[in-house]
């Protein structure tokens, strides 16, 4: 029985100056360094055979983190910006709560809770299901297929879309989805790939 770890990143320094960052490349706060740590001790118990993260530091350093605590530095590894954050355009960098004053607020609730609307020079999450879903099936899901425990680290956004995909959500369903930084995401699949058990770790 495949396994399938879906990690968001541990808290970024702009998480935490509760910016939007999209596509910048900002580094893990300290508190996402622990809560990388506490992924891995969490995950102690499952081998990977494989793991995927997309392009950015917070992701690859959290990956990083996690199998150093695993004591697995050895699992091949594939970095993707397919598997990237939403990128937000215009609104990359900005303050959510200045953005929100800006803009007004039900705008930017629109701009960050809708399916296919995108903020001014950015991406709507349908736009990043539509890189997100191809790559998981060119990629990923052979792995499952094969029986390999797989682990991805990724963002809030793009992992959003897969578990969409995943739990066969609606467009409705997925706007209240929220994936929590550093809390594993655990898919156990039957030899025919198809889902039967889900769990924060």
């Amino acid at each position: 029985m495949a396994q399938l770890v879906l990690l968001r990143h541990g808290e970024s320094q702009w998480n935490l100056e509760n910016r939007f960052t999209g596509w910048v490349d900002v580094p893990l706060s300290p508190k996402g360094e622990q809560e990388a740590r506490a992924a891995g001790e969490k995950l102690k118990s499952v081998r990977f055979d494989v793991a995927y993260t997309s392009v950015l530091k917070r992701a690859i350093d959290t990956l990083r983190i996690v199998l150093e605590v695993t004591g697995q530095t050895n699992v091949p590894t594939e970095q993707d910006k397919a598997l990237n954050e939403r990128m937000y355009g215009e609104l990359q960098g900005l303050n959510k709560i200045e953005t929100m004053q800006q803009y007004g607020e039900q705008q930017v609730k629109i701009w960050r809770r809708s399916y296919d609307v995108r903020p001014p020079g950015g991406e709507s999450l349908k736009d990043t299901a539509e890189r997100v879903l191809p790559y998981y099936e060119r990629r990923i899901r052979p792995d499952i297929l094969a029986g390999r425990n797989v682990i991805v680290a990724a963002h809030g956004n793009s992992l959003r879309a897969l578990v969409m995909h995943l739990d066969r959500l609606t467009r409705e369903q997925v706007l209240e989805l929220n994936i929590p930084t550093g809390a594993p995401l655990l898919y156990e699949f039957d030899d025919a790939g198809t889902v039967k058990d889900r769990r924060y770790l």
